[in-house]
């Protein structure tokens, strides 16, 4: 499954070097490039182009980045890739909570970036609503809630499949820890409960014969939570 060419971008930015990069790259990749250099006219921006993906710097000038995605996520579900210097654990988490798709830190290698725009891309056009998720050889059907590998039923416990329910449904993302305890155990849950998530992961992951140093589905994002992979 591949991204579609001629997805609308909005860059944001304040560096005229990263902005001129980004866009002519993006552009040979068959990307309709828009761009802005401050937070304001960002989420101006945001509201008239209405654009398919936002890369967005989180040292913005004015308006934050923090801010911008905020304001944002009031009234848009747009992915959104936060291009930042900030690389502190602490500054990820926030991001990802406050509703980034992902985070990249700079300095950064485009090949890595367009992967990851193609992918974000690739989850929308994905939507949720399918009653059947398919990711290789492994199915989901949400309706009935059935998990197939190879074609053959996986038996899982009701908080194993709602936390592999969660991560397909959000595939190609980063979930963080704290969002997966809250959707899979509402708000019966302390930060300090993350070694659950470990141990229903190890279950999962068992139950899907996956290799956890060669991940197939799950990968763990250090420190920050987990990241259900795309399939080709």
């Amino acid at each position: 499954m591949t991204a579609p060419q001629g997805a609308r971008i909005l860059i944001v930015d304040d560096e005229p070097q990263i902005r001129k990069l980004l866009k002519v790259t993006l552009q040979a990749h068959q990307f309709e490039i828009h761009e802005c250099a401050d937070g304001e006219e960002a989420v101006i921006q945001a509201s008239m182009v209405h654009p398919d993906l936002i890369v967005l710097d989180l040292g913005l000038p004015g308006m934050s980045g923090m801010d911008v995605l905020e304001r944002i996520r009031e009234w848009s579900h747009v992915p959104v890739i936060v291009l930042t210097a900030k690389d502190r654990e602490e500054d990820k988490i926030a991001a990802l909570d406050g509703g980034a798709d992902d985070y990249v830190t700079k300095p950064f290698g485009m090949g890595e970036l367009v992967a990851r725009i193609r992918v974000a891309l690739r989850h929308v056009a994905k939507t949720t609503d399918e009653p059947v998720l398919r990711f290789g050889p492994l199915t989901i059907d949400l309706a009935q809630r059935q998990v197939d590998l190879d074609g053959s039923p996986v038996k899982l416990t009701p908080t194993e499949y709602e936390m592999l329910k969660v991560l397909a449904t959000h595939a190609g993302k980063i979930i963080t820890q704290r969002q997966l305890l809250q959707q899979v155990w509402g708000g019966h849950h302390h930060e300090s409960d993350s070694h659950y998530l470990r141990v229903y992961v190890g279950h999962l992951r068992k139950k899907l014969q996956e290799d956890p140093t060669r991940p197939r589905f799950i990968q763990t994002e250090p420190g920050i939570g987990y990241r259900f992979l795309l399939q080709d």
